[in-house]
């Protein structure tokens, strides 16, 4: 018999309802666990109290307890999942300036957060910025923006917020390090900015499929484009632009459907355009700046709206249905070894045209405009022939239209200088002939006619638009007499009219000319008038080879800004009168004028013709008798350390002390906060003994401090445009923040003294002169090329970091006039300052009246009205040239930038450019300094986009070593 055995266990039917009861158990209690883990929504009530204690950091005005927290500024609210109530998911404090980190205490709290915007601030390490543990924001966290702060740390910091969507940490200081390694903790990932980094190494591929947008511009990646970055199938746009990959670009687009913008600009990626770019979803391509060859493809315009091949190595024609596609809007093929013609047929939609600097010939065609939606035609610097196809005028929207360097003859057509929208008209160095138009357009700013073969007068009427700031005539057939017209010219900064045959008296002119007027090579007659010394911002006035006779006015040495006066073969007589010792004077030719007593300024005085013998021995005793006595007065100002006369800075010491409103340190090195004392800086300024420097917005003095510590105190030269009243707190802040910056080529201030009226900078005192002095100097020996390298390498570095920092910082005037010397080869950029305290607003004059010194200036400058980098690259273009040439940035009103690009238009021509006192030393310094000055030649570019950045800049001048 078999043992039954009985289990603890229930019937079938009792099973089924231990079951039931299981269910009905756990659906009762489920909601109950998931609410603990989950927390409610929270209330924008309690966020508010969580959040009103950082009203101290953002501000009572923007952050109130007496408002609701969904009506403060950078704040927003949404209804929750239940609409019952109003949470916070979106906080942005961008541009606040802030920097303490106590803030994410609090703000970690409100874990409803969404996104968060701290861009444009402060912080400087992200260590426990977010911590793990306490920080709930983080899991619902969908969108981070860090941008445009100090942050130098590790990535791996920002691990752990499994939600986030967007993370933009672009223009911050990461360092190089393994990326790889912390992107793929980010697995929900869809957009990713880290441009303008330090990052270096190989371009990173662990990130999360998801990725749609990836920024990586303005880093120093380097090796080939990775084949592994072809996976990422849903990357609609892709920025690796202003790095330094090199290499063919991969033939694997196919695999990038959705790509949309493809940026690769400012590498030295090689090879053909590849042909798997033909992709529909492509609107934009950019490839400018590296050193792509071969033709260009037919398909490249069949999608993609913006394109931007400059500055390659593309050859052959043009292809002919190239510019016709629907919907495309700008191509840019600047500066290509393009040949051929250019197509008949463009699309209606195309507004942007640039072709310049190729080898494009035959006529401009009759249907450019038929399209009539182009507003940017730039043509410049290639072969094209015939006349300006009058078609041309149905172009309405035409803003800037650049034909120059071509073979282009006949007349200019009346319809097109009178396009109502033109702004910049450019038409040098052609063969056009007849008659300067009697109309232009009322808002044209930038006219040049040069070097052509125009006759009849000058437009009266030319003077009459409001808005003109740089006419340029010369070289030119043109006779008559200077329209009185031009005294009432409004906006006139720069008048060129040399080489021309123009006759009569010089009128009145516009009291708004400051960068150059140059009248030399013409037949102009009669005296100098002495209202030209009323032009107090002129810069160059060259009124050289023409019948000028009578003496010189006095007034002319009351121009506070010029720097240089070319007077030569006139009939000129009399003495010439006193100026400042940094302006450079040419007298020669004009045998009965001279050097008036008490100039040291650099003065050529060479007579027309040559004197009898006893002349000759009678203006030699008389010339020692003058020398002995220039040479006491040089002696005398030696002793006295009075380098320039000033009549109109003098305080007694008592009332210069008394000024002082504020003196702040700002250095925490204790060997400066213990030496600087702002009453012994202001004894300094009272006496004029102690000024051993003076530029256009500052003036320099030495002070000894009480323990024998040598300073230097600048006073920034107050005017309408520079110190306002009641400017004072924001030039404390900014002078606060420029304080905290540290690179040895860059002059950063110790302290800052404020007074009624004024505000003066205290610097370490290592100064030997300005890179002016070295080049230029009057006992300036030839300097050697290591020297001058060093200089353009100091200069570079210093620039690329100014155009690092976080609050960018721009240069207003940046010439070798404002580099300061600690040694031969040690240089220091001044004036750091100026772009963050000057207002141009309130300038007496337009933009570019102020905006650096003549022959540095850009000359996008007069149009755009506003710095940027591309400006400064330009300038720092110059300063190479200068060290290349030694030469001045303008010599006989010619600009050392444009002389030297028209030279480099033929290789064989660019030995020409070099300084051949230093070139032929050695075959390793000749092709160094070829090398540079094909960095040169680029920085100086016309347009500012084919400019390369400061760091590309820096990288090839360390690599022409």
């Amino acid at each position: 018999m078999v043992e039954r055995r009985y289990c603890p266990c229930v019937s079938h039917g009792g099973f089924l309802m231990l079951v039931l009861l299981f269910f009905l158990f756990f659906f009762h209690h489920a909601p109950m666990a998931a609410a603990a883990d989950a927390p409610p929504p929270l209330p924008a009530e309690d966020a508010q109290d969580i959040l009103i204690n950082l009203s101290s950091v953002v501000g009572t005005n923007r952050w109130n307890s007496s408002t609701p927290v969904c009506d403060w500024t950078g704040v927003t609210c949404t209804r929750s999942g239940s609409g019952s109530s109003l949470v916070v998911t979106n906080i942005t404090l961008s541009n606040y300036g802030i920097s303490n980190r106590s803030i994410f205490a609090s703000i970690c709290h409100i874990y409803t957060l969404q996104s968060l915007d701290l861009s444009r601030n402060s912080f400087t390490d992200l260590g426990d910025l977010f911590p793990t543990s306490s920080c709930r924001m983080k899991e619902g966290l969908l969108s981070l923006n860090l941008s445009s702060n100090k942050l130098s740390h590790s990535l791996s910091d920002l691990s752990g917020f499994p939600q986030l969507e967007v993370l933009d940490l672009s223009f911050n200081l990461f360092p190089s390090e393994n990326l790889s390694a912390y992107l793929g903790s980010f697995p929900r990932l869809r957009s990713l900015n880290l441009s303008s980094n330090k990052l270096i190494g190989d371009i990173p591929v662990s990130m999360a499929g998801s990725l749609a947008e990836l920024v990586l511009s303005g880093n120093q990646f380097s090796g080939s484009i990775p084949l592994a970055l072809f996976n990422y199938g849903n990357l609609s746009l892709l920025d690796l632009s202003q790095n330094d990959l090199n290499g063919a670009v991969p033939d694997e687009f196919k695999s990038l459907p959705k790509l949309q913008t493809l940026l690769l600009s400012g590498n030295n990626l090689s090879g053909k355009i590849p042909p798997s770019l033909n992709v529909t979803t492509l609107t934009r391509f950019a490839a400018n700046k590296n050193s792509f060859s071969g033709l260009i493809p037919t398909w490249i315009t069949k999608h993609v709206r913006m394109l931007d091949l400059s500055y390659n190595h593309l050859n052959g024609s043009i292809p002919p249905d190239l510019l016709s596609h629907p919907g495309l809007q700008s191509v840019d093929l600047t500066s290509n070894m393009l040949e051929g013609t250019i197509p008949n047929s463009l699309s209606r939609s195309l507004f942007r045209l640039r072709l310049g600097g190729n080898k494009i010939g035959g006529n401009i065609p009759n249907s450019i405009c038929d399209g009539m939606s182009l507003a940017y035609l730039e043509l410049d610097n290639n072969q094209l022939m015939g006349n300006i196809p009058s078609e041309l005028a149905k172009c309405k929207k035409l803003s800037l239209l650049n034909l120059a360097s071509n073979q282009l003859q006949g007349p200019l057509p009346d319809g097109i200088s009178s396009l109502e929208e033109l702004v910049v008209l450019k038409l040098q160095n052609n063969s056009l002939n007849g008659h300067i138009p009697n109309t232009f357009s009322a808002s044209l700013s930038t006219l040049n006619l040069s070097q052509n073969s125009f006759t009849g007068q000058i437009p009266s009427r030319v003077f009459e638009l409001q808005k003109l700031s740089t006419l340029d005539l010369h070289g030119n057939n043109i006779s008559g007499g200077i329209p009185i017209s031009i005294s009432s010219s409004k906006s006139l900064i720069e008048l060129n009219l040399g080489y021309n045959a123009l006759t009569g008296t010089i009128p009145t002119m516009a009291t708004t000319l400051s960068t150059s007027l140059n009248l030399s090579h013409n037949y102009l007659s009669g005296s100098i008038p002495s209202n030209l010394g009323s032009l107090i911002e002129l810069e160059i006035l060259d009124l050289s080879y023409n019948n000028l006779s009578g003496e010189v006015p006095s007034s002319l040495g009351s121009m506070q800004s010029l720097t240089q006066l070319v007077l030569s073969y006139n009939h000129l007589s009399g003495s010439v009168p006193i100026f400042r010792q940094d302006v450079e004077i040419d007298i020669e030719g004009n045998a009965d004028l001279i050097n008036g007593n008490g100039n040291n300024n650099s003065i050529s005085t060479t007579g027309k013709k040559k004197p009898h013998n006893v002349v000759i021995i009678i203006f030699t005793i008389a010339g020692a008798v003058v020398g002995l006595c220039v040479l006491a007065v040089i002696v005398m100002m030696s002793l006295s350390k009075r380098i320039y006369r000033v009549e109109d800075e003098g305080l007694s010491t008592g009332e210069c002390v008394s000024h002082i409103i504020n003196g702040h340190l700002i250095t925490m090195n204790s060997i400066h906060t213990s030496a600087i004392e702002f009453m012994k800086a202001m004894e300094a300024v009272c006496n004029h003994q102690n000024i051993f420097l003076k530029t256009r917005f500052c003036t320099y003095y030495k002070a000894v401090m009480p323990n024998g510590s040598t300073y230097s105190v600048k006073k920034l030269n107050s005017s309408d445009k520079i110190f306002q009243n009641g400017n004072q707190e924001k030039f404390a802040r900014e002078i606060e923040v420029l304080g905290k910056l540290t690179n040895s080529n860059v002059m950063v201030p110790l302290a800052y003294i404020l007074t009624v009226d004024s505000a003066y900078l205290i610097y370490e005192h290592a100064y030997k002169g300005t890179v002016s002095d070295l080049l230029h100097g009057e006992k300036s020996d030839v300097i050697d090329w290591p020297s001058r390298y060093s200089i353009a390498l100091g200069v570079a570095q210093g620039l690329t970091f100014l155009h690092g920092c976080t609050q960018l910082v721009l240069l207003l005037d940046l010439s070798t006039r404002t580099i300061h010397l600690k040694s031969t080869n040690e240089p220091q950029i001044g004036d750091i300052e100026l772009c963050k305290i000057i207002d141009p607003s309130r300038s007496t004059g337009s933009f570019s009246t102020i905006a650096g010194t003549v022959g540095y200036i850009p000359p996008e400058y007069a149009y755009t009205m506003r710095l940027t980098m591309a400006g400064n690259v330009y300038s720092f273009g110059v300063i190479l040239l200068e060290l290349l040439t030694g030469k001045p940035s303008v010599s006989n009103g010619t600009e050392l930038a444009k002389w030297a690009l028209s030279l480099s238009a033929r290789p064989d021509q660019r030995e020409q450019i070099l300084d051949t006192r230093v070139s032929g030393t050695s075959i390793a310094v000749h092709s160094q300094m070829l090398s540079v000055l094909n960095i040169a030649l680029s920085c100086v570019a016309f347009s500012p986009d084919a400019r390369p950045k400061m760091r590309n800049v820096l990288r090839m001048l360390f690599n022409a070593k």
